[in-house]
């Protein structure tokens, strides 16, 4: 196991939340973990995001590429520099728990929908993130309730994938995101850099029927294209 200095260490052995203790446990034993690792051995579907916990706690992570076992290039992560803890914690020593009263805040002011999906849902279903990726922005204070957002789980997912496979995950320019549809889906100029604009529509409980149909009478063979045949020829 590759030595590190004891601030570091005592920093990894303060991590007791059991996903990103797990990460920083198979990291120390073997030098770096897989997505495939993360997936097979932990059933973490979601790699990113339990990386994304380690990260959280201001311990530095590297992402590089390795081939796989059947020769596919995957991630890989193992541990930065111990020196660049200080850095990260100078901003925060790990990322603040989002309070009860800042999810209730916001559901006061918008309602009980996701951001994204704009579709009503149960409050306890609803999660609470940052507009910009703590990861670029750092914390904000949770009176400032504009930096924030509800999602559902999917679209908290769909958001972190993005995110995190964006150009400006390394660049960690601010105003970049704040013209991101991911970040402001109420007016944004670009998609994770990309010059698109999104409609999300959900189909739930009885609805799904309608889509079905809606896609078996257009002929088409995604939900998508059925939408943008019926808005060309309408239009």
């Amino acid at each position: 196991m590759m030595e590190y200095p004891k601030e570091f260490l005592d920093l990894l052995e303060s991590v007791t939340a059991k996903r990103p203790r797990t990460v920083i446990q198979h990291i120390l034993k073997n030098g770096f973990i897989t997505s495939q690792e993360l997936k097979d051995i932990y059933g973490y579907n979601h790699p990113p995001r339990a990386v994304r916990d380690v990260r959280e706690y201001g311990i530095p992570l590297i992402t590089y590429r390795i081939s796989g076992a059947d020769g596919r290039s995957i991630a890989a992560y193992k541990f930065g520099d111990p020196k660049d803890v200080k850095n990260v914690l100078s901003k925060v020593a790990g990322r603040t728990v989002l309070s009860k009263a800042l999810k209730q805040a916001l559901i006061e002011k918008y309602g009980s929908k996701c951001f994204i999906y704009l579709e009503e849902m149960d409050e306890a279903t609803l999660q609470v993130d940052h507009r910009i990726p703590y990861e670029i922005g750092g914390e904000h204070d949770e009176k400032d309730i504009e930096y924030f957002m509800l999602l559902s789980p999917s679209a908290n997912r769909a958001k972190s994938w993005t995110c995190e496979h964006c150009e400006n995950w390394e660049k960690k320019e601010e105003s970049f995101c704040l013209k991101c549809f991911w970040a402001h889906p109420e007016d944004y100029e670009h998609v994770a850099g990309r010059i698109e604009k999104v409609i999300s529509i959900v189909f739930t409980g009885d609805e799904i029927e309608d889509f079905n149909k809606l896609i078996e009478l257009s002929g088409e063979k995604t939900a998508q294209e059925t939408i943008k045949k019926i808005l060309h020829e309408y239009l």
